[in-house]
């Protein structure tokens, strides 16, 4: 009876991780659906080609330079083949053979380098071709993959200098820069909208019910109580920890006044809101510990004595998912809106006002192969197979964000592609303790408060003009 019950459960699991494993295979690999982008499948590859970048980083560059590992060893079997990784990897770190620990960062990082720019080169070219043809965008994707992990497995053998720690680097260098600036803007936006449509919320239920908005309202105020107490929290503890140099300190410093600065700004006007304030106020304390946490100086930064390196792939795969979600994000169809409304109305004939004062139109989703079935949608030329047509007019958008992306992360992997010889009591496995690194943070926090102090004081300063 055991053993009958034991086979039963076998086969049970079994059949369960094969249709787990077919789902997944199909829902990354398969067909796509008429209305379809093929985003989802760009951000997987995205997500590919950044863990493909840490396993290099951490394991096959060290190994490679040092002839260890597994995969030193899986590569001497093949004759020649061994010599040729080794010296496409070491000669251009061979600068560093007297310090183990420099060498083994100079290899890691040509090991972010090579799936990075793989991505760059397979999202400039797919960018070029769906900008002539949008739907091949969504065309032959376990072709795209195969060809992809064939590219990178190529890569290893192609000598570091001077196509990865040369032209790419600077090449990787310009466009994380463009991305910086393009992250603010997005993370800006964000915030506006989410106040706006939290407001919108409040008035919708109000019209329902009068005074049931006042949930949502409530609501706003207690993200803002709370986003301002951590931001506070923050400096306090960057405070308490973080200035024993007077770089972190007039880094904390100038942070909180930052923030003290646009909430003042905000509040003097009716530019804004409480929520963005916070949001922002928020960002920038985030941005002013990871700041002070990369300063290569152990007097003023404890965490270099630690070696947590579950702490470090933690923290970078986190920062590899808001990316990938970033580009995600921002590349998603535009919300309704009154133009929506409009073209919706030309499109299908009908008037988008239900005959009980409600609107009767398809709002459109992530992905236009989610559209719902109902509404306007009447025949295959409806909304829904507009949107489709739509989205798949501006993919090559996409394509290019995630270029920007690819070459954001290689920097961010590598400390800006900068090797420093750390203290004695540094941690030399975190590449992107640097001081390199703390300036391009030091960019992006100030950036992010400038656009937004921008857009609070440009209807003061130009009234006449209509702000969108």
């Amino acid at each position: 009876m055991g053993a009958a019950i034991s086979s039963t459960l076998t086969m049970c699991l079994t059949y369960t991780c094969c249709s787990a494993t077919n789902s997944l295979c199909n829902a990354c690999l398969g067909s796509t659906s008429e209305n379809s982008t093929g985003r989802k499948r760009s951000v997987l590859l995205l997500t590919l080609a950044v863990a493909i970048a840490l396993w290099f980083q951490y394991d096959v560059g060290p190994a490679i330079v040092t002839k260890s590992g597994w995969v030193w060893k899986a590569f001497q079997w093949i004759p020649g083949f061994g010599k040729m990784l080794y010296h496409a990897w070491y000669d251009s770190c061979e600068v560093y053979k007297d310090n183990d620990a420099l060498l083994q960062q100079c290899a890691g990082n040509a090991g972010v380098y090579r799936p990075t720019f793989v991505a760059s080169l397979f999202f400039a070219v797919l960018a070029i071709v769906t900008k002539v043809e949008p739907y091949l965008n969504k065309e032959v994707w376990p072709a795209k993959y195969v060809v992809f992990l064939f590219a990178v497995t190529i890569s290893m053998f192609v000598s570091s200098a001077p196509m990865f720690t040369g032209f790419y680097l600077w090449l990787a260098r310009f466009g994380a820069t463009l991305f910086v600036l393009l992250q603010q803007i997005i993370l800006i936006d964000v915030a506006y909208n989410w106040n706006e449509d939290w407001v919108d919320r409040a008035d919708q239920a109000d019209r329902m019910d009068y005074g049931s908005g006042a949930n949502w309202l409530h609501a706003i105020v207690a993200t803002c109580v709370a986003f301002y107490v951590a931001a506070c929290a923050g400096i306090w503890i960057l405070y308490q920890n973080f200035t024993g140099c007077p770089e972190n300190t007039w880094i904390i410093t100038l942070t909180m006044l930052g923030v003290l600065g646009l909430t003042a700004i905000q509040l003097s006007g009716q530019e804004g809101s409480l929520l963005t304030s916070s949001v922002m106020s928020l960002y920038s304390v985030y941005l002013a510990y990871s700041m002070v946490s990369k300063n290569p100086n152990a007097s003023c930064n404890p965490q270099l004595g630690s070696n947590d390196v579950w702490s470090i792939v933690i923290g970078l795969t986190l920062t590899a998912v808001s990316l990938a979600w970033t580009g995600w994000s921002w590349t998603a169809e535009e919300r309704l809106n009154v133009d929506g409304v409009q073209s919706a109305k030309s499109v299908t004939g009908a008037h988008p006002i239900g005959g009980n004062g409600q609107i009767n139109l398809d709002v459109p989703f992530l992905d236009a192969e989610d559209q719902p079935r109902q509404g306007l949608v009447t025949d295959s030329d409806g909304p829904a197979a507009r949107s489709g047509r739509v989205a798949n007019a501006h993919v090559w958008k996409l394509n290019v964000v995630m270029l920007l992306i690819s070459c954001f992360v290689a920097m961010t992997l590598t400390g800006w592609g900068t090797i420093e010889e750390l203290d004695e009591n540094a941690n030399a496995a975190n590449p992107t303790v640097g001081r390199v690194n703390m300036a391009m943070l030091g960019i992006s926090q100030w950036l992010a408060i400038g656009l937004y102090v921008w857009t609070l004081l440009a209807p003061r300063l130009y009234p006449d003009y209509e702000f969108s």
